[in-house]
C-alpha cells in the first residue's frame, strides 16, 4: 500500500513578510489619507493636496524601509550573538550544555532517561541547532531577513499610499475630505481582513481594528486642518 504525504504549511511561516506586508500597507493608507484629509481641510487647493500626499508617499515609503531594516537588523545581531555565545559554551563545557538541554526536555514533559536520549541524539546530529531551537528560541521559520522585510515594508506603504492620492486626484475639490476619509476606511477594512485571513485570525476583528484606528487618525488630522487651515 502506498503512502500518503501529509504536508502542512502553517501561519507562522510566513511571519517575517507577513508583519511587515501588513504594517507597511496599513501605515501608507492610514498616514498618506490622513495628510491629505488634514491639507484638504486646512482649505488647500487639489495640487498642495496632491504635493502633500506624494511627498508623504516618498517620505514614508522611505521611512518604513529604514525603521524595518534597522529593527530587524538589530534582532538579527541579537541572534547572532546569542548563537556565537551558545558555540562557545558547547565547544567549552559540552557536558553542562548537554545537562541543560536534558532539563529542557524534562521540563517539556519527557522522563529524565528519555530526555537524555533525546539530547545526546540531536547534539550528536547538529548542537547549535537544538539549542537554537529549544533554549534560545531561534528557528528558520522566524529568523530574522532586514532586507526582505525593508523591501516588502516600503513597497507595500507605497501601494496602501497610492489608494488616497487617486481618490484625492479624482473627486470633486469641496468633497475630497469626505471621499478620502470614506474610501480609506473600505480600503482599511479590506486591508485588516485579508491581514488577518492571511495569519489565520478572525477577518472582522482584524478589520474592525484596522478601520478604528484609521478613522481615529483621519479625525485627528482632519480636526488639526480645520483649526489652523485657511480659506482656499
Amino acid at each position: 500500500m502506498s503512502r500518503m504525504t501529509h504536508s502542512e504549511t502553517h501561519m507562522v511561516h510566513r511571519i517575517g513578510w507577513l508583519r511587515a506586508a501588513v504594517l507597511g500597507a496599513n501605515d501608507g493608507l492610514v498616514s498618506t489619507a490622513s495628510l491629505v484629509v488634514g491639507v484638504a481641510a486646512a482649505g488647500s487647493a487639489r495640487p498642495e493636496i496632491l504635493i502633500a500626499g506624494l511627498a508623504g508617499l516618498v517620505a514614508g515609503a522611505m521611512s518604513m524601509a529604514a525603521g524595518e531594516y534597522v529593527s530587524v537588523s538589530s534582532q538579527t545581531d541579537a541572534e547572532q550573538a546569542d548563537l556565537a555565545r551558545e558555540t562557545k559554551e558547547l565547544e567549552e563545557m559540552p557536558e553542562a550544555e548537554l545537562d541543560e538541554l536534558t532539563g529542557i526536555y524534562v521540563a517539556r514533559g519527557l522522563d529524565e532517561t528519555l530526555a537524555r536520549q533525546v539530547a545526546i541524539q540531536l547534539t550528536k546530529k547538529d548542537a547549535l541547532g537544538a539549542h537554537a531551537r529549544d533554549e534560545l528560541g531561534i528557528s528558520e521559520t522566524v529568523t530574522a531577513h532586514p532586507v526582505q522585510a525593508a523591501l516588502v515594508s516600503a513597497v507595500t506603504f507605497a501601494l496602501g499610499a497610492v489608494v488616497p492620492l487617486l481618490i484625492a486626484m479624482l473627486a470633486p475639490v469641496a468633497q475630497i475630505t469626505l471621499v478620502v476619509a470614506l474610501t480609506t476606511l473600505v480600503a482599511l477594512s479590506v486591508l485588516g481582513g485579508l491581514g488577518a485571513s492571511a495569519g489565520g485570525a478572525g477577518v472582522f476583528k482584524g478589520a474592525l481594528r484596522v478601520t478604528f484606528w484609521g478613522a481615529l487618525a483621519m479625525a485627528a488630522t482632519a480636526g488639526v486642518g480645520m483649526l489652523f487651515g485657511v480659506v482656499a
